[in-house]
């Protein structure tokens, strides 16, 4: 991924990293858990012909620091605070597109009033995505230093990606290494899912929101979604037909296409 790269403290004095490339509106991307902002490499080329685009990297990965406790909501707060700083530098709101747990990120942004023009929001998770008896065992495992069987049960039981297919991504090359990141974040996200209230999130959300939804996504994914689609005062659902919940890699053109008609709205 090209573009420039950048540092902004959020309001706890987190450094949050951020790289951006570009021409056209402002557009925020808040990537999901267990990933850093090279995540977005094959959506990258789709979005920055359009928009100036903006992906930061979430606390505790990548390009940014951490704090020393965790709250999700300080996650909303990072959102806030690089919407700030993009929408001084656009003289107006942006837009933003948060995807599973940057989704969640993203929502808690909006409701808290960050300067965000429209949201598009790809399978946020909630209390319905990690059964209690799943959080105990990803604690055991990441306790026992076992992170290949954490990440395997994350990618099968949660995200419900074919064994098969978790199986070859052990020798697919990445661009970064997501053991580190998994151990450092994943059980205090889970953690914090637990308690998540999406739906008070959304009731205070004022914009117009798109979620996006696959067609193959696990049962969470539409029981949230059409939660939030109740819940939202202005909100669409994009169906991304025969995808899950990764269509960002396995369809970066559609959810392109997807977020080029939601965020071309005046």
């Amino acid at each position: 991924m090209q573009g420039k790269r950048e540092y902004i403290n959020s309001s706890d004095g987190t450094k949050i990293g951020l790289l951006t490339e570009g021409s056209g509106p402002p557009l925020l991307l808040v990537h999901g858990g267990m990933c850093r902002l090279e995540r977005w490499a094959p959506l990258w080329p789709y979005l920055t012909a359009r928009h100036t685009v903006t992906a930061m990297d979430r606390r505790g990965r990548g390009s940014s620091g951490d704090a020393a406790s965790y709250r999700i909501e300080a996650e909303y707060d990072d959102v806030c605070a690089v919407a700030d700083h993009l929408s001084r530098r656009a003289d107006g709101p942006i837009d933003v597109f948060g995807h599973s747990y940057g989704a969640a990120c993203s929502l808690g942004a909006a409701a808290q009033g960050a300067p965000v023009r429209r949201v598009a929001l790809y399978e946020p998770p909630g209390p319905q995505t990690v059964p209690v008896e799943w959080v105990e065992r990803l604690h055991a495992f990441v306790a026992a230093g076992e992170l290949g069987k954490a990440i395997g049960s994350f990618l099968i039981e949660i995200i419900g990606l074919p064994r098969d297919q978790v199986m070859a991504m052990r020798d697919t090359p990445m661009a970064y290494d997501p053991f580190p990141i998994m151990a450092n974040t994943m059980p205090r996200e889970a953690d914090s899912l637990t308690t998540l209230d999406l739906a008070a999130l959304a009731a205070t959300v004022t914009q117009p929101v798109l979620l996006l939804l696959g067609e193959d996504s696990p049962a969470w994914a539409p029981e949230i979604t059409h939660l939030l689609h109740e819940k939202l005062p202005e909100s669409a659902i994009a169906g991304l037909k025969g995808q899950g919940h990764e269509a960002v890699d396995l369809d970066p053109g559609a959810v392109a296409d997807a977020l080029g008609a939601f965020f071309a709205k005046v």
